[in-house]
């Protein structure tokens, strides 16, 4: 028998009928390539997302969770793979919240400025589960100390986007009497952002709190005019008003369901999206 004969030899299976040779090719209709796997295709490409400090807490009364942050890193990991541009602002209420400190006699220009320093250290508590997820990320303040982190610069900012890095946006806007959610506004305009997701504790947004009032209806869509003339609390009414100047849609959802940061950015139907 030649060569090229014994190449092209059948073997005979009495239980799975006639079966290629292993020196054969398996047939492609058999064969699971990677190009047959679809890729989801996000939304947005390059997104605003909004962390509340007491996202961080976990289980906890104060102070940082690990094992939240090494949760969110997690899950942050995933949305990287789509290919998505990713800046994250993050708050620091589960340290230090300026304007509760201001009820207790403290200056509230004092106070907010000790809060903005509570947003670095969620910050790089952030940073450093990102890098232990092999995500590459960059910690931007908006005051300077460069020991710690680098000074907002947006098109470092937009360089570092570009670059596939995760840009965590600390210490505010820099100035007294803004919130971070004005902070993640003004940043998502500053950087093209094609949405901001408003990642809470609720799964969208209500006619009232649903924790307070069993009745509450929660919004599926909202146009940036009824946020503002329903005072909604879930943001305020600067960060409001930016995100309409610039038609930047804002996502309100529920951080604590796994996947539902990748949801939002894929642009399936969770929580509340406001927008014109």
């Amino acid at each position: 028998m030649s060569e090229t004969t014994e190449i092209l030899r059948y073997a005979q299976n009495d239980n799975e009928g006639v079966e290629l040779s292993p020196l054969l090719p398996r047939p492609a209709a058999a064969c699971k390539t990677v190009s047959m796997v679809q890729t989801p295709t996000p939304k947005y490409k390059r997104v605003m997302l909004k962390l509340s400090g007491e996202a961080l807490l976990g289980p906890r009364e104060h102070g940082i969770s690990p094992e939240t942050c090494d949760a969110i890193a997690k899950e942050i990991k995933e949305i990287k793979e789509l290919d998505v541009q990713l800046a994250i602002v993050i708050g620091g209420g589960n340290i230090f919240r300026g304007a509760a400190g201001s009820k207790h006699g403290l200056d509230r220009t004092a106070g907010d400025y000790m809060g903005m320093l509570a947003t670095v250290i969620n910050a790089l508590a952030l940073q450093d589960a990102l890098e232990k997820n092999d995500v590459h990320t960059r910690v931007q303040s908006a005051i300077e100390m460069r020991a710690v982190a680098e000074p907002f610069i947006r098109r470092r900012a937009m360089r570092h986007l570009e670059k596939g890095r995760v840009v965590i946006f600390a210490a505010g806007t820099g100035n007294p009497y803004f919130s971070t959610d004005t902070t993640a506004a003004l940043r998502a305009s500053e950087i093209d952002a094609d949405a901001l997701l408003k990642a809470t504790k609720v799964d969208g947004v209500y006619t009232a709190d649903p924790k307070k009032d069993p009745t509450a209806k929660r919004y599926d869509k909202l146009t940036y005019m009824d946020a503002l003339k329903g005072r909604l609390d879930v943001m305020d009414s600067t960060a409001f008003s930016l995100c309409m100047d610039n038609r930047i849609p804002i996502v309100v959802f529920d951080l604590f369901q796994y996947g539902n940061i990748k949801r939002a950015i894929l642009g399936e139907s969770i929580g509340t999206v406001v927008s014109e």
